[in-house]
């Protein structure tokens, strides 16, 4: 198996039961920016208590690793929890939605993107992974981040409302970090 296969099985899933998701995190970072390896998808899904049991039932235990009780306690605590598919190590993080402010916003602006050969996958908008990149960068300080990012920056340019990430950056205590960035984008280092 690989990514796109399991994207696809994912999508398809949640498309069978109706679920809102997106796609985000690296996967997403290299659709709108540019290529790296990842071996894990990231997607945020709003997941109600009542679809757990359909939910898991999309995959198959022959195939998948998916702890059934982790799912309910996730979908409780509005956290997250694993899908894994132990022959190939691929694995899904699902983040489940929140009711914040921000990841509604997020979800209204996800849009279709043309990722897999015969289908659409909801994604998050470019300037929502920055902004989540930018979250998980200042949470670890990982510099993978802060490449993902300018990838973005590089191959969506102009196309990027900077004023709606440079609101929700200072919304989201990261404004700091979002002007690091401009500065760097910019070969200031100030």
């Amino acid at each position: 198996m690989e990514v796109d296969d399991l994207l696809r099985i994912a999508a398809e899933a949640c498309d069978r039961l109706g679920l809102t998701y997106l796609v985000t995190g690296s996967t997403a970072s290299i659709a709108y920016g540019e290529p790296r390896f990842t071996n894990d998808i990231d997607i945020v899904i709003d997941l109600p208590t009542n679809q757990v049991d359909a939910f898991c039932d999309a995959f198959s235990d022959d195939e998948f690793y998916l702890n059934r009780e982790t799912v309910r306690n996730s979908v409780r605590d509005a956290f997250q929890f694993n899908l894994i598919h132990p022959a190939s190590g691929l694995k899904i993080d699902f983040i489940v939605l929140t009711s914040s402010e921000y990841d509604r916003t997020r979800v209204a602006r996800r849009r279709p993107l043309p990722t897999l050969e015969d289908r659409d996958v909801s994604f998050a908008s470019p300037e929502d992974v920055i902004l989540k990149k930018m979250v998980y960068y200042r949470e670890g300080q990982s510099p993978k981040h802060l490449r993902d990012i300018g990838g973005m920056m590089r191959v969506q340019g102009a196309k990027l409302d900077r004023r709606y990430i440079a609101d929700w950056a200072d919304r989201l205590g990261v404004a700091d970090v979002w002007l690091r960035i401009v500065k760097l984008e910019s070969g200031s280092q100030d």
